[in-house]
Parts: C-alpha cells; structure tokens; sequence
C-alpha cells in the first residue's frame, strides 16, 4: 500500500479493497452459499433458454421477443459480474478484490442495469404501438428501429455508468478498503472515502432518480392508453391474452424499480447498509431469476416455442 505523508498528516491510499459481504459464521456462509448458487444457476439456465428458444424459433422473431431476448443477455451478463465473485468469497479468508477488479465491476453493474431501465421503458412503448396503434406497429416498429431503441438503451447505460465510475473511483479511499458489502456499489463505497461525497450523492440521485422517474412515466402514459384500449374492446379472449402479456411486463417492471428506488433513489440509501445488501440480492440475483420464468410461464408463444425447440431436440 502506498503512503502519502505531509507533515504530520499521513494518509494511506488502498490499492486494493475487502468485500466484507454477510455477516455469520461457518453454517451462516454454507447457507448462503447454496441460495447464492441456486439463484445463479436458475438465472443462467433461464435466461439462456430463453435466448436460446427466440433465436431458434422464426414465430418469435418479432419486436417484443428481440426486446426480451436482449432482456435475458442483460440479466443473465448482470448477475455474471456479482454471483461468481460473491460465491467464491463465501468461504475465502481474505475477500480481497483489486482496485482494477472493483471499478470493472461497478462500471458493469452501472451499464447493465441502466440498460435494464431503459429496455423496461421501450418494451412498454412497445405493446403501446402494437395495441393502440396496430396499423401503424409495422412500420414504426421496423427492425430499424427496435435496433436504434436497443443501442439508444446500450448507449444510456453506458453514459450513467462512465459518469458515476469515473467520479466514485476520483475519490481519495484513505480510511478504510473495507467495503460493507458483497459486490462494489455506490452507497458502501461513498462510505468509506475521505473526500467530500457531496457532489457524489448529488449525481447518484439526480441522474439516477431522473432515469427512474422518466422511464416509469413512459411506462405509466403506455399503460395508461394500453388500459384504455382494452376497455374498449369486444373481445374477451382478445382482453385475457393482451393482459396476459402486460401483467408480466408490468410484474418485472414493479420487482425492478421498486428495488432500484430503495437502492439508488432515495436519501436514506447511503446509510442503510444492511438493508442495502438484502435489497440487492433481490436486484443482482433474484430478478434476473424471475424474469425469464414471469416471461414464459405466463407466455403462451413463448412456453409453445419450448416444446417445439424440446420435441425438435427428442427427433434428432
């Protein structure tokens, strides 16, 4: 560790960090270990069948599934960068990470799930244009333009995630490397730094509570008019299969936001690191689980496709 001294003001600058993770001892670990590890293995499993069965199967090829199938590569990438490091520091004695390693890590996080956020929003946007507006859907919802929607929702996570990495990791971390958490995060890393978080703080829930808002009011105004539109239909088989899809939609937009609000979103966030970390799991590991089960099980096209893509597999 290098050292900086002026005067008789020494101050120590930490090359690398200590993930202290969950506290608890030998069968506390075990456990979480195993919940860690299902959770992982779940969310792998799912989100790669789901990627596997639209790719493979031409009647999925449509704009809702191209947005889901780049859902499913966010969720399962996002929990790649947590689940392996915080599985292998379960029973490590030292949970060391590198400086390098944590800024990777966070910069990551920051992109994936930013990119989550504005993916939500344009899946919203997306069956507003199919049910309020089907004549036009083709055309506005080209392959074109899913393409743009999808780098622009890329391209939104990258610019949060260069902006929060670049001005966390400016900070002096001189008072302790060890982080009350078990990935690198904002809130735990803003703790133990020796500089003035203030403008930290400001940019966290500024930019982040912007993206929040402004995606759940796009989501808000396209089930709004959504809502109406099905009110104002005949059909009742046509009203059971348009809720089918959005109540999925709307399950996984609810379970992410809310997460995120408590996380990033709000004042009290910096200070509860215990509540932080039960919160988190739920955004970094168990949504991403969720998220390909709420999607097929509740999909007919979806659960239909799995059993071509199984009898298909069983014939070969």
């Amino acid at each position: 560790m290098p050292s900086h001294s002026n005067g008789n003001l020494s101050k120590v600058y930490f090359q690398d960090f200590v993930l202290e993770g969950f506290a608890g001892g030998l069968e506390t670990q075990a456990l979480l270990f195993a919940v860690f590890l299902a959770l992982y293995m779940v969310t792998v499993l799912g989100n790669l069948l789901m990627i596997i069965v639209i790719t493979l199967d031409a009647r999925l090829h449509s704009p809702m599934y191209f947005f889901l199938k780049n859902l499913s590569f966010v969720d399962l990438w996002y929990s790649s960068f947590i689940a392996p490091n915080a599985l292998a520091n379960f029973f490590s004695s030292s949970k060391v990470i590198t400086f390098a390693g944590c800024a990777m890590q966070f910069f990551f996080l920051f992109i994936l799930a930013t990119t989550e956020c504005f993916l939500l929003g344009v899946m919203a946007y997306d069956r507003f244009m199919a049910i309020c507006n089907p004549l036009r859907y083709p055309t506005t919802m080209c392959q074109s333009a899913c393409t743009r929607l999808v780098l622009g929702a890329y391209c939104g996570g990258c610019f949060n995630s260069v902006v929060q990495t670049s001005f966390t990791f400016h900070l002096p971390f001189c008072s302790s490397n060890r982080i009350n958490h078990f990935f690198c995060d904002v809130p735990p890393l803003l703790q133990i730094a020796c500089g003035n978080t203030a403008i930290n703080k400001l940019l966290l829930f500024g930019i982040c509570g912007l993206i929040i808002v402004g995606v759940m009011f796009v989501i808000l105004i396209s089930y709004g008019y959504i809502t109406v539109t099905i009110l104002r239909m005949r059909s009742g088989a046509g009203r059971r299969k348009i809720f089918s899809t959005c109540g999925s939609h709307m399950t996984a937009v609810t379970l992410f936001f809310g997460t995120l609000f408590v996380m990033y979103a709000q004042p009290g966030a910096i200070e509860s690191m215990e509540q932080g970390k039960v919160v988190s799991v739920f955004y970094t590991l168990v949504i991403p689980m969720l998220n390909p089960l709420i999607y097929s099980l509740r999909n007919k096209d979806v659960k239909e496709a799995v059993r071509r893509l199984g009898q298909k597999h069983m014939t070969m």
